[in-house]
């Protein structure tokens, strides 16, 4: 009865905060006041249990990677938005998706989750395969140091019931073996692992971005145990995607972005789908899924605008933005880069290479006069600054008649903002 009513009035609430205009954590707060177990019993019912993924960068593209590839494979699959990765994000992902009985009509949840609420939320949904991307300088305004995120991720990672997919380039995830010896004495789970050939690292501008560790432990490192099986290798990055080697034979894919970071993310997705699906995993039902796949929701996401069109690349720190500007294609075409308080601490900027991009055309939102004068010192022009983002897409919507498509570099906040503007204003669902 209680898990009845939490839903019912959870519902209420939802539906309440939707017509004041967008989505809410705030249903699923109220729904787990009133039953603390909802989570628990609702996902506990799911035939092939729940998946977390965990990083600093790239969980709502392998999120969606994941998604795309059970359900390729046949399988029915829950999942949550970027901004549900709390407890109460994910109860309100869950009220709106399932009926009066709470019941989820799913076989499996795949979810992204907040490094910081991980351990608990593990310790409620017992996940029975825990995926570990990589550990990147972010939000230090938040966790104050790289390494308190990582080892938040390390302490829900070994918390997983059946697998751990880890990264085996990740100077943190990679001790992960070490970590489930010292908290449980025996490694439990079957951990598996992903990584990137170091050709491919090698041509790769920035190399992969994964933050440094300084720990004691880590000086010796190098004569510890790392994942003896590395389950998924991107060997190579081609025009529209990336080969791999998996399970012993190379899978060449379609990508739906341009960058390496997104071939580091369908490494991971595949191989989390391998310990899930395991005989049943398919190399042809994969490459089926990729080449169907879409951009998950503002990353490298492609929308018509006025007479052409515009690709959305989102960032939220310094390693998602300069692997997405190592990205760009050489023929960007009109550029508008925009950043509001949504991202606080904006000191990181200073160490972006900027050199993908010769001509901005309109830099705006809150931050736009530091990225302005963080642009000038990098030698980049600019055309004019803009603080309000409508005038700004106004700006952009008179160059759109006649030139290329355009390019916008934007973080989350703005990138909701922007959608709206142009028609697109529905807010970001599950993968």
């Amino acid at each position: 009865m209680r898990q009845f009513l939490a839903v019912l009035i959870g519902k209420f609430v939802y539906a309440a905060t939707k017509l004041r205009g967008g989505g809410s954590a705030f249903p699923g707060l109220v729904a787990l006041r009133i039953a603390p177990r909802l989570l628990a019993t609702a996902f506990g019912r799911l035939p092939r249990g729940v998946v977390f993924v965990l990083g600093s960068n790239g969980k709502s593209t392998t999120t969606h990677m994941i998604s795309e590839l059970l359900r390729h494979h046949g399988l029915r699959v829950f999942t949550n938005p970027t901004g549900a990765n709390l407890p109460q994000g994910v109860a309100s992902s869950l009220l709106r998706q399932v009926g009066a009985s709470g019941i989820i009509d799913a076989d499996i949840a795949v979810l992204e989750v907040d490094e910081a609420f991980a351990v608990a939320l593990a310790e409620i949904l017992a996940p029975r395969v825990v995926l570990g991307l990589n550990t990147q300088v972010d939000q230090l305004y938040r966790f104050i140091d790289t390494e308190r995120a990582g080892v938040m991720m390390l302490d829900a990672m070994i918390l997983a019931r059946d697998g751990i997919v880890t990264n085996r380039d990740d100077p943190f995830l990679s001790t992960v073996g070490e970590h489930m010896n010292s908290a449980r004495g025996s490694v439990t789970p079957r951990l598996v692992s992903f990584g990137v050939s170091a050709d491919v690292v090698n041509e790769s501008p920035s190399g992969l971005l994964n933050a440094e560790n300084f720990s004691t432990k880590s000086a010796v490192r190098s004569k510890k145990k790392t994942p003896e099986k590395v389950n998924t290798e991107v060997v190579a990055l081609t025009t529209n995607g990336a080969q791999l080697s998996t399970r012993g034979a190379l899978l060449d894919i379609t990508l739906p972005a341009r960058g390496l970071h997104y071939a580091v993310d369908a490494a991971a997705a595949i191989t989390t789908s391998q310990q899930v699906l395991d005989d049943a995993w398919s190399a042809e039902t994969t490459q089926q899924a990729f080449a169907a796949m879409k951009p998950a929701y503002g990353r490298g996401e492609v929308l018509p605008f006025a007479q052409t069109s515009v690709t959305f690349v989102m960032f939220k720190n310094l390693a998602s933005l300069q692997l997405n500007l190592d990205a760009l294609s050489p023929d960007v075409g009109p550029v508008m880069l925009a950043i509001d308080e949504g991202t606080p601490d904006m000191s990181w900027i200073y160490d972006v290479n900027f050199d993908a991009l010769a001509h901005v055309d309109v830099v705006s939102g809150d931050k736009c006069w530091q990225i302005a004068n963080c642009l000038t010192m990098k030698g980049v022009t600019f055309d004019r600054v803009e603080p309000r983002v409508e005038k700004a897409v106004a700006f952009m919507r008179t160059i759109a008649d006649d030139r290329a498509p355009q390019t916008w570099i934007v973080n989350y906040e703005i990138t909701m903002i922007a959608r709206a503007l142009i028609g697109f204003g529905e807010l970001e669902t599950g993968a």
